[in-house]
Protein backbone atom coordinates (compact mmCIF):
# COMPACT_ATOMS: atom_id res chain seq x y z
CA UNK A 1 0.00 0.00 0.00
CA UNK A 2 1.99 3.01 -1.45
CA UNK A 3 1.03 6.40 -0.40
CA UNK A 4 -0.43 5.08 2.87
CA UNK A 5 -0.35 8.45 4.31
CA UNK A 6 -0.11 10.88 1.51
CA UNK A 7 -2.54 13.78 0.81
CA UNK A 8 -4.49 15.05 -2.03
CA UNK A 9 -6.84 18.19 -4.06
CA UNK A 10 -9.80 18.97 -6.43
CA UNK A 11 -13.32 19.75 -6.79
CA UNK A 12 -17.06 18.96 -7.22
CA UNK A 13 -20.31 19.65 -7.08
CA UNK A 14 -22.57 18.42 -4.44
CA UNK A 15 -25.81 16.40 -4.89
CA UNK A 16 -28.47 16.40 -2.09
CA UNK A 17 -27.51 14.10 1.32
CA UNK A 18 -30.85 11.78 -0.19
CA UNK A 19 -29.99 11.30 -3.41
CA UNK A 20 -25.95 10.07 -2.09
CA UNK A 21 -27.70 7.87 0.28
CA UNK A 22 -30.14 6.42 -1.72
CA UNK A 23 -27.59 5.88 -4.23
CA UNK A 24 -25.25 4.33 -1.50
CA UNK A 25 -24.31 0.77 -3.53
CA UNK A 26 -25.32 -1.78 -0.54
CA UNK A 27 -27.88 -3.90 0.30
CA UNK A 28 -30.20 -4.62 2.96
CA UNK A 29 -30.89 -7.94 4.05
CA UNK A 30 -34.97 -8.46 4.19
CA UNK A 31 -35.28 -11.42 7.06
CA UNK A 32 -38.66 -12.95 6.48
CA UNK A 33 -38.92 -13.87 10.24
CA UNK A 34 -41.15 -11.51 11.98
CA UNK A 35 -40.02 -12.04 15.65
CA UNK A 36 -36.72 -10.51 14.52
CA UNK A 37 -35.83 -7.03 14.43
CA UNK A 38 -34.77 -6.47 11.00
CA UNK A 39 -31.74 -4.48 11.19
CA UNK A 40 -30.44 -4.05 7.67
CA UNK A 41 -34.32 -3.22 7.27
CA UNK A 42 -34.02 -0.59 9.65
CA UNK A 43 -30.75 0.90 8.66
CA UNK A 44 -32.24 0.98 5.04
CA UNK A 45 -35.04 3.22 6.37
CA UNK A 46 -32.56 5.21 8.45
CA UNK A 47 -30.24 5.95 4.99
CA UNK A 48 -32.71 6.32 2.36
CA UNK A 49 -35.43 8.35 4.50
CA UNK A 50 -33.60 11.04 6.03
CA UNK A 51 -33.67 14.41 5.08
CA UNK A 52 -30.45 15.87 5.38
CA UNK A 53 -31.37 18.70 7.32
CA UNK A 54 -33.72 17.20 9.92
CA UNK A 55 -33.26 14.24 12.32
CA UNK A 56 -35.02 10.82 12.51
CA UNK A 57 -37.67 10.20 14.53
CA UNK A 58 -36.92 6.55 15.15
CA UNK A 59 -35.25 3.52 13.64
CA UNK A 60 -31.78 3.76 14.93
CA UNK A 61 -30.51 0.98 12.14
CA UNK A 62 -31.13 -1.81 15.06
CA UNK A 63 -30.17 -5.19 13.94
CA UNK A 64 -31.57 -8.48 14.42
CA UNK A 65 -30.56 -10.65 18.02
CA UNK A 66 -29.62 -13.89 15.93
CA UNK A 67 -31.45 -16.40 16.97
CA UNK A 68 -29.01 -19.07 16.24
CA UNK A 69 -27.06 -17.85 19.49
CA UNK A 70 -29.52 -18.89 21.45
CA UNK A 71 -28.97 -22.11 23.49
CA UNK A 72 -31.27 -23.43 25.26
CA UNK A 73 -29.93 -26.06 28.41
CA UNK A 74 -32.70 -28.86 28.52
CA UNK A 75 -31.62 -29.63 31.90
CA UNK A 76 -32.12 -26.35 33.39
CA UNK A 77 -34.31 -24.67 30.67
CA UNK A 78 -32.33 -21.35 30.90
CA UNK A 79 -31.43 -19.81 27.44
CA UNK A 80 -27.53 -19.55 26.88
CA UNK A 81 -25.87 -17.05 25.03
CA UNK A 82 -23.00 -18.54 22.23
CA UNK A 83 -20.93 -15.96 20.88
CA UNK A 84 -20.85 -15.59 17.51
CA UNK A 85 -17.15 -15.88 15.48
CA UNK A 86 -15.74 -12.22 15.61
CA UNK A 87 -15.29 -10.09 12.36
CA UNK A 88 -11.91 -11.45 10.79
CA UNK A 89 -10.97 -7.39 10.45
CA UNK A 90 -12.02 -3.89 11.17
CA UNK A 91 -11.07 -1.85 8.62
CA UNK A 92 -10.85 2.36 9.27
CA UNK A 93 -11.45 4.43 6.51
CA UNK A 94 -10.46 8.24 6.27
CA UNK A 95 -12.85 10.22 4.09
CA UNK A 96 -11.84 11.55 0.63
CA UNK A 97 -10.06 14.62 -0.29
CA UNK A 98 -12.71 17.15 0.91
CA UNK A 99 -12.65 21.07 0.12
CA UNK A 100 -12.09 21.76 3.39
CA UNK A 101 -8.80 19.89 2.24
CA UNK A 102 -8.58 22.21 -0.58
CA UNK A 103 -9.81 25.40 0.96
CA UNK A 104 -9.83 26.02 4.49
CA UNK A 105 -12.15 29.00 3.79
CA UNK A 106 -14.68 26.51 2.96
CA UNK A 107 -15.59 26.18 6.47
CA UNK A 108 -16.58 30.12 6.70
CA UNK A 109 -19.56 29.37 4.56
CA UNK A 110 -20.74 25.97 4.61
CA UNK A 111 -21.51 24.22 7.57
CA UNK A 112 -18.65 21.16 8.28
CA UNK A 113 -21.45 18.62 8.25
CA UNK A 114 -22.37 19.71 4.69
CA UNK A 115 -18.84 19.93 2.82
CA UNK A 116 -18.54 17.36 0.02
CA UNK A 117 -15.52 15.74 -1.70
CA UNK A 118 -13.58 17.12 -4.43
CA UNK A 119 -13.44 15.37 -7.83
CA UNK A 120 -9.92 13.39 -6.74
CA UNK A 121 -11.87 13.11 -3.17
CA UNK A 122 -14.34 10.79 -5.18
CA UNK A 123 -12.02 8.88 -7.02
CA UNK A 124 -10.08 8.05 -4.04
CA UNK A 125 -12.70 6.71 -2.57
CA UNK A 126 -13.67 4.46 -5.34
CA UNK A 127 -9.58 3.07 -5.41
CA UNK A 128 -10.62 2.65 -2.13
CA UNK A 129 -13.00 0.15 -2.21
CA UNK A 130 -11.17 -1.34 -5.13
CA UNK A 131 -8.21 -1.93 -2.47
CA UNK A 132 -10.49 -3.25 0.01
CA UNK A 133 -12.31 -5.76 -2.30
CA UNK A 134 -9.02 -6.90 -3.61
CA UNK A 135 -7.63 -7.48 0.13
CA UNK A 136 -10.59 -9.03 1.35
CA UNK A 137 -10.85 -11.48 -1.79
CA UNK A 138 -7.26 -12.63 -1.25
CA UNK A 139 -8.09 -14.72 1.69
CA UNK A 140 -9.84 -16.95 -1.03
CA UNK A 141 -13.31 -17.46 1.08
CA UNK A 142 -16.57 -17.78 -0.62
CA UNK A 143 -18.70 -16.38 2.15
CA UNK A 144 -16.54 -12.96 3.51
CA UNK A 145 -19.26 -9.71 3.87
CA UNK A 146 -18.46 -5.89 4.54
CA UNK A 147 -20.63 -4.15 7.26
CA UNK A 148 -20.46 -0.50 7.42
CA UNK A 149 -20.45 1.91 9.81
CA UNK A 150 -20.03 5.30 8.63
CA UNK A 151 -19.87 8.86 9.74
CA UNK A 152 -22.97 11.41 9.07
CA UNK A 153 -20.91 14.14 7.82
CA UNK A 154 -21.72 14.11 3.63
CA UNK A 155 -18.00 13.85 3.24
CA UNK A 156 -18.48 10.70 4.84
CA UNK A 157 -21.34 9.54 3.27
CA UNK A 158 -20.01 10.75 -0.28
CA UNK A 159 -17.21 8.38 0.43
CA UNK A 160 -19.08 5.32 1.30
CA UNK A 161 -21.32 5.78 -1.63
CA UNK A 162 -18.27 5.80 -3.94
CA UNK A 163 -16.66 3.42 -2.07
CA UNK A 164 -18.94 0.89 -2.03
CA UNK A 165 -19.10 0.83 -5.81
CA UNK A 166 -16.85 -2.12 -5.62
CA UNK A 167 -18.76 -4.53 -3.97
CA UNK A 168 -21.36 -6.62 -5.15
CA UNK A 169 -24.81 -5.81 -3.46
CA UNK A 170 -24.55 -9.09 -2.21
CA UNK A 171 -21.65 -8.58 -0.63
CA UNK A 172 -22.78 -5.86 1.77
CA UNK A 173 -24.01 -7.07 4.85
CA UNK A 174 -25.82 -3.62 6.04
CA UNK A 175 -24.73 -0.24 6.99
CA UNK A 176 -25.13 2.16 9.92
CA UNK A 177 -25.01 5.94 10.37
CA UNK A 178 -23.10 6.38 13.63
CA UNK A 179 -23.06 10.13 15.06
CA UNK A 180 -20.19 9.27 17.20
CA UNK A 181 -18.07 8.69 14.36
CA UNK A 182 -18.26 12.47 13.10
CA UNK A 183 -15.47 14.98 12.92
CA UNK A 184 -14.50 16.44 15.91
CA UNK A 185 -15.89 19.57 16.07
CA UNK A 186 -14.34 22.87 15.77
CA UNK A 187 -17.08 25.17 16.74
CA UNK A 188 -19.93 25.90 14.26
CA UNK A 189 -18.83 28.16 10.84
CA UNK A 190 -15.33 29.12 11.33
CA UNK A 191 -13.20 32.45 10.98
CA UNK A 192 -10.18 31.74 9.08
CA UNK A 193 -7.74 34.03 10.26
CA UNK A 194 -9.24 33.18 14.12
CA UNK A 195 -9.27 29.17 13.31
CA UNK A 196 -4.76 29.69 12.47
CA UNK A 197 -4.37 31.20 15.71
CA UNK A 198 -6.42 28.49 17.32
CA UNK A 199 -4.50 25.60 15.87
CA UNK A 200 -1.07 27.66 17.06
CA UNK A 201 -2.30 27.43 20.22
CA UNK A 202 -3.55 23.82 20.09
CA UNK A 203 0.39 23.09 19.13
CA UNK A 204 1.33 25.11 22.37
CA UNK A 205 -0.76 23.60 24.87
CA UNK A 206 -1.25 20.47 23.51
CA UNK A 207 -3.11 18.57 20.94
CA UNK A 208 -5.21 16.23 22.98
CA UNK A 209 -6.30 18.55 25.84
CA UNK A 210 -7.03 21.83 23.71
CA UNK A 211 -10.94 22.37 23.48
CA UNK A 212 -11.86 24.64 20.31
CA UNK A 213 -14.30 27.25 21.53
CA UNK A 214 -17.72 25.99 20.96
CA UNK A 215 -16.27 22.96 19.86
CA UNK A 216 -14.14 19.91 21.08
CA UNK A 217 -11.33 18.95 22.52
CA UNK A 218 -9.78 15.65 21.24
CA UNK A 219 -10.24 14.46 24.82
CA UNK A 220 -14.16 15.14 23.75
CA UNK A 221 -13.96 13.14 20.87
CA UNK A 222 -12.11 9.80 23.15
CA UNK A 223 -15.14 10.10 25.12
CA UNK A 224 -18.01 9.72 22.17
CA UNK A 225 -15.50 7.51 20.74
CA UNK A 226 -15.92 5.11 24.30
CA UNK A 227 -19.64 4.81 23.99
CA UNK A 228 -19.22 3.71 20.15
CA UNK A 229 -16.27 1.12 21.76
CA UNK A 230 -18.68 -0.26 23.68
CA UNK A 231 -21.69 -0.52 20.98
CA UNK A 232 -19.34 -1.98 18.63
CA UNK A 233 -18.10 -4.53 20.95
CA UNK A 234 -21.40 -5.62 22.04
CA UNK A 235 -22.30 -5.74 18.16
CA UNK A 236 -19.37 -7.86 17.77
CA UNK A 237 -20.32 -10.50 21.04
CA UNK A 238 -23.94 -10.63 19.84
CA UNK A 239 -23.78 -10.87 15.87
CA UNK A 240 -25.70 -7.99 15.84
CA UNK A 241 -24.01 -6.76 11.58
CA UNK A 242 -24.47 -10.92 10.78
CA UNK A 243 -27.70 -11.96 8.95
CA UNK A 244 -28.97 -14.86 11.28
CA UNK A 245 -28.45 -18.38 10.37
CA UNK A 246 -25.47 -17.23 7.92
CA UNK A 247 -22.85 -16.07 10.58
CA UNK A 248 -19.07 -15.99 9.47
CA UNK A 249 -15.21 -15.74 10.59
CA UNK A 250 -15.33 -13.84 6.86
CA UNK A 251 -17.37 -10.78 7.89
CA UNK A 252 -15.46 -7.22 7.81
CA UNK A 253 -16.34 -4.26 9.74
CA UNK A 254 -15.52 -1.17 7.84
CA UNK A 255 -15.54 2.74 9.90
CA UNK A 256 -15.88 5.35 7.82
CA UNK A 257 -14.77 8.50 9.44
CA UNK A 258 -12.29 11.08 9.65
CA UNK A 259 -8.69 11.16 10.24
CA UNK A 260 -8.35 12.34 14.12
CA UNK A 261 -11.98 10.33 14.88
CA UNK A 262 -10.14 7.59 13.91
CA UNK A 263 -6.72 8.06 15.86
CA UNK A 264 -8.52 8.25 18.34
CA UNK A 265 -10.45 5.33 17.77
CA UNK A 266 -7.08 3.27 17.60
CA UNK A 267 -6.04 4.88 20.90
CA UNK A 268 -9.16 3.68 23.01
CA UNK A 269 -9.03 -0.07 21.47
CA UNK A 270 -4.97 -0.11 22.35
CA UNK A 271 -4.89 1.53 24.96
CA UNK A 272 -2.49 3.97 23.80
CA UNK A 273 -1.15 7.03 26.13
CA UNK A 274 -1.99 10.66 25.31
CA UNK A 275 1.57 10.89 24.47
CA UNK A 276 1.44 8.06 22.29
CA UNK A 277 -1.58 9.76 20.44
CA UNK A 278 0.00 13.21 20.14
CA UNK A 279 2.99 11.25 18.30
CA UNK A 280 0.49 10.05 15.42
CA UNK A 281 0.11 11.69 12.11
CA UNK A 282 -3.05 11.74 10.07
CA UNK A 283 -3.79 9.10 7.67
CA UNK A 284 -4.33 9.97 3.67
CA UNK A 285 -7.70 10.95 2.64
CA UNK A 286 -9.08 7.81 1.39
CA UNK A 287 -6.46 5.49 2.87
CA UNK A 288 -7.12 2.87 5.22
CA UNK A 289 -5.67 1.39 7.99
CA UNK A 290 -6.59 -2.31 8.74
CA UNK A 291 -7.12 -3.81 12.16
CA UNK A 292 -7.14 -7.98 11.68
CA UNK A 293 -7.50 -10.94 13.91
CA UNK A 294 -3.66 -11.95 14.97
CA UNK A 295 -2.83 -15.47 15.36
CA UNK A 296 -3.97 -15.32 18.85
CA UNK A 297 -7.45 -14.29 17.99
CA UNK A 298 -6.66 -10.30 19.20
CA UNK A 299 -6.80 -7.31 16.47
CA UNK A 300 -3.32 -6.52 15.04
CA UNK A 301 -2.07 -3.90 12.28
CA UNK A 302 0.57 -6.34 11.67
CA UNK A 303 -0.96 -8.55 10.39
CA UNK A 304 -1.65 -5.96 7.04
CA UNK A 305 0.68 -3.38 8.03
CA UNK A 306 4.52 -3.22 7.47
CA UNK A 307 6.43 -1.66 10.87
CA UNK A 308 7.81 0.94 8.17
CA UNK A 309 4.63 2.14 7.31
CA UNK A 310 2.80 2.11 11.39
CA UNK A 311 5.94 3.58 12.16
CA UNK A 312 5.51 7.04 9.23
CA UNK A 313 2.15 6.73 11.23
CA UNK A 314 3.48 7.74 14.53
CA UNK A 315 4.20 4.44 16.35
CA UNK A 316 6.65 3.74 18.55
CA UNK A 317 8.97 0.67 18.69
CA UNK A 318 6.99 -0.01 22.08
CA UNK A 319 3.63 0.50 20.64
CA UNK A 320 5.22 -2.32 17.89
CA UNK A 321 5.87 -4.85 19.96
CA UNK A 322 2.12 -4.62 21.64
CA UNK A 323 0.83 -5.26 18.04
CA UNK A 324 2.85 -8.69 17.89
CA UNK A 325 0.61 -11.47 18.83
Amino acid sequence: MSGLFSTISSSSPISSRSQLLHQTNCSFINNPNPIIIRCCDDAERLLLHHDYNNKPQEHNGLAGFPEKNLVLNHTSGQVLFKKPPRPRRIILVRHGQSEGNVDEAVYTRVADPKVGLTEKGVAEAEECGRKMREMIEADGEEDWKVYFYVSPYRRGIETLRNLAKAFDRSRIAGVREEPRLREQDFGNFQDEAQMKIEKAVRARYGRFFYRFPNGESAADVYDRITGFRETLRTDIDIGRFQPPGKQSPNMNLVLVSHGLTLRVFLMRWYKWTVEQFEGLHNMGNGKMIVMERGYGGRYSLLMHHSKEELKKFGLTDEMLIDQEW
